[in-house]
C-alpha cells in the first residue's frame, strides 16, 4: 500500500553554493558578482590567521578585519561590528568561521542590509539559514529574516583540515541535530525529508573515518556536504524542543554551542520518539540503527564528545532554572512540552546516561 502524502507547502530559499577542494580561490569574482567592491572580513579571535590569508587573497576589496567574533552574538558585539561596517565604508561582510562568526555577519545585515559572503570552517549549517541570534543581558533571542541569509556560500573541504577533532565531531551531531528535528518539524515537507535523511546519513558516516584520520580529504569532503544539506533543513522548516533547550542553555548558561547540541540530542530524540515514529524511521535507516537515540549517543560517545552537561560545567542547581527558561514561551514540539518532561530531559542529559 502506497502511504498517503501529507499536504505541506515548499517554498526554496534562494541560495548559491561554490562546493569543492580549492573553491576558497573563487572569493575575489564572488565578491565582485554581489556588486560589491569593500567587503569586512569576520572572525574569531582564535581565526585571526584565517581571516588574514583571506584579506591578502582578495586584496583591494578587503576594507578591514573585525577578529572579535563569539559565542551566542553578544549585542555589545554586534554594534561594534557594525559601526566598524560603517567606519570603513565596507558594502559586504565575509564569515570566515563557524556558527558565532556566520552569526556576527547576519547580526550586520540585520541592521545595515549588508550582503553576507560565508565561508564556513565548521559544521555548523548558520549560513544556509535566515535565523539569527542576539543575546543581550544574559538571554538569546532569535528570528528569522531574509536580510540575513548569506548571498553566497564557499564550501572548501581545506578549510576544514585543520578542525580539532574534538570540534569535527560536536559540530558534525551539531548538523545532525538539523536535520533530525526537521524530520519531525511542523511545516514538514517530503523535499525535506529526503534532505535531512542523506545529511543525517553522510555525516554520521563521515565523523568514525575522521576520527581515525582527521585530514581525510574524501571524509571532509563528505562532512561538509553533509553539513550544506543539514543547514539548508534548519534554513526551510521549524525546529522544536531540542533547539529550545540549546537556546537556553547556551544564552542563559554561557555553555559552548555545539557541545551542548551533542549532549542534548538524544535526550530529545528519546523524548520525542513514540509520538513520531516516522521521523524515527527515518533516523534508523540513517543512523543504520534501530535504536537512533542510543546511536546518536554512542556516535559522539565513541568519537570523544563530551555526553554530559556536567562535563561541560552545568551546575544541577541550575536545572530547575533551565526547565522553568525553556517553557516560559510555548512553542511546537511532536511530543506534549511539560516542565516535568523538560526538567527529566535536562537531569538525564546532565548525568550523560544512555537513552534506550
Amino acid at each position: 500500500m502506497v502511504p498517503a502524502l501529507k499536504d505541506f507547502v515548499y517554498t526554496a530559499s534562494p541560495a548559491r553554493v561554490i562546493f569543492g577542494v580549492g573553491s576558497l580561490a573563487q572569493l575575489p569574482r564572488e565578491i565582485e558578482l554581489l556588486g560589491a567592491r569593500r567587503a569586512l572580513v569576520l572572525c574569531t579571535p582564535e581565526q585571526t590567521g584565517e581571516a588574514e590569508r583571506v584579506a591578502a587573497a582578495i586584496g583591494a576589496h578587503a576594507a578591514g578585519i573585525f577578529a572579535r567574533a563569539v559565542m551566542h552574538v553578544p549585542i555589545e558585539t554586534a554594534q561594534e561590528a557594525r559601526q566598524m561596517a560603517r567606519k570603513l565604508g565596507a558594502d559586504c561582510a565575509v564569515a570566515v568561521g563557524g556558527g558565532s562568526t556566520t552569526g556576527l555577519g547576519k547580526a550586520i545585515a540585520l541592521d545595515s542590509g549588508l550582503p553576507v559572503l560565508a565561508i564556513p570552517t565548521t559544521y555548523a549549517g548558520s549560513e544556509m539559514t535566515p535565523i539569527y541570534g542576539l543575546t543581550e543581558g544574559g538571554l538569546k533571542r532569535t528570528g528569522k529574516d531574509m536580510r540575513v541569509l548569506p548571498r553566497t556560500v564557499i564550501y572548501d573541504p581545506n578549510l576544514t583540515l585543520r578542525l580539532p577533532i574534538s570540534l569535527t565531531v560536536t559540530s558534525g551531531i551539531n548538523a545532525i541535530a538539523h536535520a533530525a528535528e526537521g524530520l519531525y518539524a511542523q511545516d514538514g515537507n517530503p523535499i525535506m525529508e529526503l534532505i535531512a535523511e542523506e545529511g543525517i546519513r553522510a555525516m554520521a558516516a563521515a565523523l568514525p573515518v575522521l576520527k581515525r584520520e582527521p585530514t581525510d580529504i574524501e571524509a571532509r569532503s563528505q562532512a561538509l556536504y553533509a553539513a550544506w544539506l543539514c543547514g539548508t533543513v534548519l534554513g526551510n522548516v521549524g525546529m522544536a524542543l531540542h533547539h529550545k533547550l540549546c537556546h537556553t542553555l547556551g544564552g542563559s548558561f554561557n555553555l559552548p554551542h555545539a557541545e551542548v547540541h551533542t549532549v542534548v540530542l538524544p535526550h530529545v530524540i528519546a523524548y520525542n520518539a513514540r509520538s513520531t515514529p516516522s521521523a524515527m524511521g527515518r533516523l534508523s535507516r540513517a543512523l543504520r540503527s534501530e535504536t537512533p537515540a542510543a546511536a546518536l549517543y554512542d556516535l559522539g560517545r565513541d568519537n570523544g564528545a563530551p555526553y554530559s552537561l556536567r562535563d561541560l560545567g552545568m551546575q544541577q542547581i541550575d536545572l530547575d532554572r533551565a526547565a522553568d527558561i525553556a517553557v516560559s514561551n510555548p512553542y511546537w514540539n511532536p511530543r506534549q512540552v511539560t516542565r516535568d518532561g523538560i526538567r527529566d530531559v535536562l537531569q538525564h542529559a546532565w548525568e550523560g546516561t544512555r537513552p534506550e
